[in-house]
């Protein structure tokens, strides 16, 4: 079993480098709360310049837990974390098969 434990960890391994970023956690609970948010509307709430805000949004982007949508001229970036929780809950239960296993 730990096989499989391990993995699900190289699976989310894009996931874990990409959320190991205290901006991009505070951008990823920001669109969490919010429906979808443009780079303008994100850049006023955080400390941080519009180039960075994008560089983020885009390495985020990649690693699948946005998705982003046009509007006229306007980008809107939403939180798509589907596929990570999906992952999460699977890495949870194998791990607690392999503390099953163990004991």
């Amino acid at each position: 079993m730990a096989e499989q434990t391990l993995e699900i960890f190289k699976k989310g391994i894009p996931i874990f480098t990409i959320l190991q970023d205290e901006n991009r956690q505070q951008i990823l609970v920001m669109l969490c709360k919010t429906n979808r948010m443009t780079v303008n509307q994100i850049t006023e709430k955080l400390s941080l310049s519009r180039p960075a805000v994008s560089h983020h949004l885009k390495l985020m982007l990649n690693a699948g837990i946005l998705s982003v949508s046009q509007s006229g001229t306007e980008r809107y970036y939403s939180a798509d974390m589907t596929s990570t929780v999906t992952l999460l809950k699977a890495l949870t239960q194998s791990l607690e098969a392999d503390i099953k296993n163990k004991a």
